[in-house]
């Protein structure tokens, strides 16, 4: 199982940001679609970074996804050097972007690329929540 005790380090928000990160307090995870090309994009940004457009508009995602990369990290460093075993991953969202995040409430050795995941938010204790990702558990 991985570390029940992962730190949530406080990110550093900035202008271009901040939405995103006050969503976060509300178990929201805030994303962008370009109003020129259409595409949906994370990390927040003050213009497309497929067309460089600067008409972005903010939207709900559905905080799901895929796992499309991931490592069990045993050695941390900086915030995560005594948090024991962690997963980071890459999960591609179902509205497309990708994102680098933890995966968390499981066992790293039943993971596989391409399951299904959902999003929680970790208190940092600051003005946001770290969005993290855990398997989606399947009704039988």
């Amino acid at each position: 199982m991985t570390s029940p005790e992962l730190p949530a380090p406080p990110p550093d928000i900035q202008p271009e940001t901040a939405k995103f990160w006050a969503a976060t307090l509300d178990g929201t995870l805030l994303l962008q679609r370009c109003s020129r090309c259409g595409r949906a994009g994370y990390y927040p940004r003050f213009v497309c970074a497929n067309c460089h457009s600067t008409d972005l508009v903010d939207f709900e995602a559905s905080g799901r996804g895929t796992i499309y990369s991931y490592t069990v990290t045993t050695r941390g460093i900086l915030d995560y050097a005594g948090a024991g075993s962690y997963v980071l991953a890459m999960v591609a969202l179902d509205e497309g972007p990708k994102m680098i995040t933890n995966i968390v409430e499981c066992d790293p050795d039943e993971l596989a690329i391409g399951q299904p995941v959902e999003v929680i938010f970790a208190d940092t204790g600051a003005e946001a929540a770290l969005p993290r990702f855990r398997p989606v558990v399947q009704e039988a």
